[in-house]
């Protein structure tokens, strides 16, 4: 896995999961690697797995059946979901709008470059 300098690497780690979890990946109470596969897996320290997992266990995305091992929580997906829109909503979206409002780019612009990505998306799914 290549990481960035600029976010903790248990932090992408976590994410990396998360976006597992939204894609189907893992499902409700199934159970994900263990912290040294995923460790081997994403070639890091099993410490720093632990980590990602420990994090993952207090936003309520994933849980401990002691000696089994790692489960994804019920409702992790709408979870992380609901945190991801809450973050993008208050932090990324105020950005991005000074960032139109500073190019002079228009709605109008974004919603026909919107349109056509989700068109492309559509013909990329099928």
């Amino acid at each position: 896995m290549n990481f960035k300098d600029s976010k903790a690497i248990y932090l992408q780690i976590a994410e990396r999961i998360e976006d597992e979890i939204v894609q189907g990946t893992y499902i409700e109470d199934s159970r994900i690697p263990s912290v040294r596969e995923y460790a081997m897996l994403v070639e890091v320290n099993a410490n720093t797995v632990m980590r990602s997992f420990d994090y993952l266990q207090t936003q309520e995305i994933i849980y401990n059946k002691r000696g089994l091992g790692y489960f994804v929580a019920q409702d992790a997906r709408t979870r992380i979901i609901t945190l991801r829109q809450t973050l993008f909503l208050n932090e990324k979206l105020p950005h991005f709008f000074s960032e139109l409002q500073s190019l002079d780019i228009s709605m109008q612009e974004i919603k026909t470059r919107y349109q056509a990505y989700i068109k492309e998306q559509t013909k990329l799914k099928k």
